[in-house]
C-alpha cells in the first residue's frame, strides 16, 4: 500500500510539472553551432600538428609514386619484411613499395598492417576507421604498428562533420562499427605513469597523398 502511495505521489509531481513547464533558463545557447572556433590554417596543416603532438607521425605525399617511394624507404629503414593489408585496392597500390611476403602475412604474424580510413577529423588528429573497411578495427588494432594512407579529400574540420559524412557516404546505413582512433594506444591506469602500446599499436604513420583516388 505504501508503495502505490508513493507511486501516485510521483506521478502527480510529474503531471503538475508537465501542466506548468519551466521555461529554458538559456534559450539563446541552444542550437547545432560547434563550440569550437572555424580553421584558421589549412585542415592537413592542422591535423598534422595535431596527429604529432599525439605520437603520430606524420608523412605528406604529392602523389601516389611519392608515397610508395616514401613507404619504400620506411619499410627499408624499419626493416620490416611482414606487411598485412587485406583491402585489394590499397594492396595494389602499395605492392610495388613491398617484399613478395604480402600475400604471405597474416594478421597474427605481421610486422606491420596497412588501412585506409573512412576520414581525419583535423581537430583532434583522429582517424575514422569502420567496420566497412576490410578487417573493420581488427588490423589498425591488433598489429604492432599500423600505417593508414588517407587522401586530402578526406579530411575534415571537426568529429560533427566526419558523422555527417559518414551519413551521406553511407546512406543505407551506417557501418556496425565506427571507431575514433587519435595516435598509438596509451594508458597511464598504473600509478599514472604513460604507457604506450597497451592496448593497441605503438606506432600509428599516416600518409596523406594530395590527391583522390
Amino acid at each position: 500500500m505504501q508503495n502505490s502511495s508513493s507511486k501516485e505521489n510521483i506521478l502527480k509531481k510529474i503531471r503538475q510539472a508537465l501542466s506548468n513547464p519551466v521555461p529554458v533558463p538559456f534559450p539563446k545557447s541552444e542550437g547545432n553551432s560547434s563550440l569550437f572556433q572555424p580553421p584558421t590554417e589549412d585542415l592537413d596543416i592542422t591535423f598534422a600538428s595535431e596527429f604529432t603532438k599525439l605520437q603520430g607521425k606524420f608523412a605528406f605525399c604529392f602523389d601516389e609514386k611519392d608515397f610508395k617511394a616514401q613507404l619504400r624507404q620506411l619499410l627499408t629503414e624499419r626493416q620490416w619484411k611482414n606487411i598485412y593489408c587485406a583491402e585489394n585496392l590499397l594492396r595494389n597500390i602499395i605492392t610495388p613499395a613491398t617484399t613478395e611476403k604480402l600475400n604471405q602475412t597474416t594478421l597474427k604474424d605481421c610486422d606491420v598492417a596497412v588501412t585506409s580510413c573512412e576520414y581525419l577529423i583535423a581537430r583532434t588528429g583522429s582517424i575514422v576507421l569502420s567496420s566497412a573497411i576490410a578487417e573493420g578495427r581488427t588490423a589498425s588494432v591488433y598489429a604492432p604498428v599500423h600505417i593508414c594512407v588517407a587522401y586530402t579529400n578526406q579530411l575534415v574540420y571537426d568529429v560533427k562533420d566526419g558523422l555527417q559524412q559518414l551519413k551521406e557516404k553511407h546512406t543505407e546505413g551506417l557501418p556496425s562499427l565506427i571507431s575514433f582512433a587519435t595516435g598509438p594506444s596509451r594508458t597511464a591506469d598504473i600509478e599514472k605513469t604513460l604507457v604506450v602500446g597497451v592496448h593497441g599499436p605503438k606506432e600509428v604513420y599516416l600518409f596523406l597523398i594530395d590527391h583522390a583516388m
